[in-house]
């Protein structure tokens, strides 16, 4: 099929493995592309720490004047060192196109075995204040101060968002996680706001959890949630858990959306270990994509995407050593679009 609409889209490989899993997602997108007659137009920039180690940059302005002019973006994994070095590029992106939701659906692929077969649930975390507002100060040398920041503004916007998709898509319940029980201003400014917005939308349910009790009941009956609304910190550790639940981070995509712009990137790590070896899952990044898709309206791209994925994994010929297969990267992206 000839193509009838092309989209600009900012592409960001990242570090480790970044640049391996980013080319097979692209070209299991083009393929899908052109059965559905949209082309892409992939604007390239090395950011990250390969980047800061070459120019002193994370985020070179080049990339971020695209991702302001395309207004959607796709990025692999990019590294964050650890208790010092330049700060996470990922927060620094959501901070600058002021992405509030992160998007993240945790869902069961055929054929791959865990303790928790048919999971199908999503989070909504709010993706720009909290903790990771990284306002932080050393009182003195044996103290350092954290701030954490909850707003009606950024509250509000996120339960929205959560009981927006709920009503749109048939989700039955939405459950908003918290520790108000001991921070009785913050959050409990946020589950307030959440239990506002609930009012507005009848149709679905409306329940409130405090987070040790979620993790707790997340590994004894994940079952019972279906959308889970939550703050930034909460929602990276849970949205973690969760993708435990179906296999892991190499299995999980991810979306942060903003009024403006949005930005899809696998969640899992770089893992240089072994970059390069055409060994990693491609799968993270490539159903990130789907959500890409969805958000350009290209839903029948997306369709066909997510079902070739799918049936790769139903037929379990072609699967990367950490689902318990012997394929290669491009191997797995190969049988993709063979799939399609």
């Amino acid at each position: 099929m000839s193509t009838t609409r092309t989209h600009k889209i900012t592409l960001i490989p990242g570090d480790g493995i970044g640049p391996e899993v980013t080319a097979a997602m692209v070209q299991v997108v083009e393929a899908a592309g052109q059965q559905t007659g949209c082309g892409f137009d992939w604007h390239s920039f090395e950011c990250g720490a390969d980047a800061y180690a070459k120019n002193g940059e994370i985020l070179p302005k080049a990339a971020l004047d695209s991702i302001e002019q395309n207004r959607v973006a796709i990025k692999g994994p990019t590294a964050t060192p650890i208790g010092g070095g330049f700060s996470s590029m990922n927060v620094a992106l959501r901070k600058k196109f002021d992405l509030f939701a992160n998007f993240r659906p945790v869902k069961s692929l055929p054929g791959i075995k865990t303790n928790y077969p048919g999971i199908d649930l999503i989070i909504f975390r709010e993706n720009t204040e909290d903790l990771y507002a990284g306002l932080e100060v050393m009182i003195n040398p044996d103290i350092a101060q954290s701030m954490k920041i909850i707003t009606r503004k950024g509250s509000t916007r996120i339960a929205k968002s959560a009981f927006e998709y709920a009503k749109k898509h048939g989700r039955k319940k939405v459950h908003s996680i918290h520790k108000a029980n001991i921070m009785k201003l913050s959050d409990g400014l946020f589950i307030k706001c959440t239990k506002e917005v609930s009012e507005g939308y009848p149709e679905v349910a409306y329940a409130e959890h405090i987070v040790d009790n979620a993790c707790m009941q997340l590994v004894m009956n994940p079952y019972q949630y279906d959308v889970i609304l939550t703050e930034n910190l909460y929602g990276d550790i849970l949205s973690d858990l969760c993708s435990g639940l179906v296999g892991g981070l190499g299995l999980v995509p991810g979306a942060n959306i903003g009024a403006e712009c949005a930005i899809f990137e696998a969640v899992h790590g770089s893992a240089p270990d072994i970059a390069g070896q055409d060994k990693a899952n491609p799968t993270a990044l490539i159903q990130s994509a789907v959500l890409m898709l969805d958000h350009l309206d290209e839903g029948e791209t997306a369709k066909k995407l997510q079902a070739a994925i799918e049936k790769v994994y139903a037929d379990g010929k072609t699967l990367t050593r950490d689902v318990g297969g012997a394929a290669g990267t491009k191997a797995f992206g190969d049988a993709v679009i063979a799939a399609l």
